[in-house]
């Protein structure tokens, strides 16, 4: 089993070279079909363009060849982190603060592992969401399996691309049919 810790501080300084920020580094698809899939955004505008990708892409592919730390066959995967992000980083809740989210625990607090509700924020590696029926709850950071934004109207509009620009045309170019 790869050691993603290591990966991830591997290809880090290529993610950053390229003005990236990474959001997730894991491996999946089990042993049938083995996928290191890396997330990575700019941080100043939260999106990754396909050029983006593909540059990034080149570099953590050169990287792994080059120092071998996966010992078996995998497929790389790099791609944004979607509307639908996962949160990774405490810094995330933060972020996204005033977005709905579902956060799933590694282990039971008070008889429930998943909380859905508002995100209120992140404090002293604690983090503060709204819960219905529960009014405002903390989870330790570090307790949380996984976490990411629910899919709504409100996130629809806060992740809207930069530049739709020619999203709604097609242009032909002279000399194609």
């Amino acid at each position: 089993m790869a050691d993603i810790a290591e990966v991830t501080r591997m290809i880090e300084p290529a993610a950053q070279a390229e003005g990236l920020a990474l959001v997730r580094v894991k491996m999946i698809g089990g042993t049938s079909d083995p996928t290191l899939q890396v997330m990575a955004e700019d941080p100043k505008t939260r999106q990754l363009t396909l050029d983006d990708c593909a540059r990034l892409s080149r570099r953590v592919s050169e990287l792994l060849d080059e120092a071998d730390p996966i010992e078996h066959a995998y497929r790389l995967e790099v791609s944004s982190p979607g509307i639908d992000r996962p949160l990774t980083r405490l810094e995330d809740f933060d972020d996204w603060k005033g977005h709905e989210a579902r956060i799933v625990l590694a282990e039971k607090l008070d008889g429930r592992k998943v909380f859905a509700g508002l995100l209120l924020g992140a404090e002293s590696g604690t983090v503060l969401v709204d819960v219905p029926g529960m009014g405002p709850t903390g989870l330790p950071f570090a307790a949380i399996h996984s976490a990411k934004l629910v899919m709504t109207d409100r996130l629809i509009a806060a992740t809207a691309p930069l530049s739709a620009e020619g999203a709604d045309s097609i242009k032909i170019e002279e000399g194609q049919d």
